[in-house]
């Protein structure tokens, strides 16, 4: 499994090449921002149309990190739906790939700025969720401690060999962690953005999602 191991909040963890975070102790995946049924909501809005395959992309590859990890517990960070309309147009075959992937298993759908009430998709629906020293929810607080959260959809840019290389990213410190986007049609935030300034200590690092994951002192 290509992954990068390392320490939060005195637990082995590992950023997957995906963008999933892994909690081997725990048994657990937490994945973030997935905004399936973007092309549905963009469309529906007005907007432009786009191939209507994000969904099944980004479960298709949730479902590849959990038959690697076969996790006890999913966390979905928040932002699963690009809105609530879009959680009840999902295609009869993604809710059924979606139940699928929760069988055998305690599923959590944390709440986001996106996807604020409950959905009819089985799992358990919570603002933010303690488990161990971990406080996961969707948006960073501040003056927080052993926190693990979404929402910025941060990338980071490697130089490397004359090229500059950009990828979501996953921004490590002392205090909290920030996981990348990991749902198809997802932007990103860099690293180097102001808004990181008053989360992100001076000592935080990134790591690079994608084939070969890499860490780094994280751009500023």
């Amino acid at each position: 499994m290509n992954e990068v191991a390392f320490s939060f909040a005195g637990q082995t963890l590992s950023a997957l090449g995906s963008g999933a975070l892994w909690w081997p102790d725990q048994q657990l995946l937490c994945v973030s921002d997935l905004h399936l049924g973007k092309s549905e909501r963009i469309a529906r809005r007005g907007g432009p149309t786009l191939p209507p395959y994000d969904s099944r992309e980004t479960l298709t590859r949730l479902a590849t990190d959990i038959t690697r990890t076969n996790p006890a517990t999913v966390i979905c960070l928040g932002d699963s739906f690009d809105d609530l309309q879009s959680s009840l147009a999902m295609e009869a075959s993604d809710q059924r790939d979606i139940t699928t992937l929760q069988a055998g298993r305690r599923w959590i759908w944390i709440e986001g700025n996106h996807d604020p009430g409950p959905i009819d998709l089985g799992g358990t629906h919570m603002s933010e969720c303690l488990i161990g020293p971990l406080t996961f929810r969707h948006i960073a607080k501040p003056l927080t401690q052993s926190e693990v959260s979404g929402h910025y959809h941060p990338k980071a840019r490697l130089n490397a060999r004359g090229r500059s290389i950009t990828r979501p990213a996953f921004l490590i410190d002392q205090t909290r962690l920030i996981l990348p986007a990991y749902g198809t049609y997802t932007g990103g935030l860099r690293s180097s953005d102001h808004i990181f300034d008053g989360l992100m200590s001076e000592q935080a690092m990134a790591i690079l999602t994608g084939p070969q994951p890499r860490i780094i002192p994280m751009p500023r």
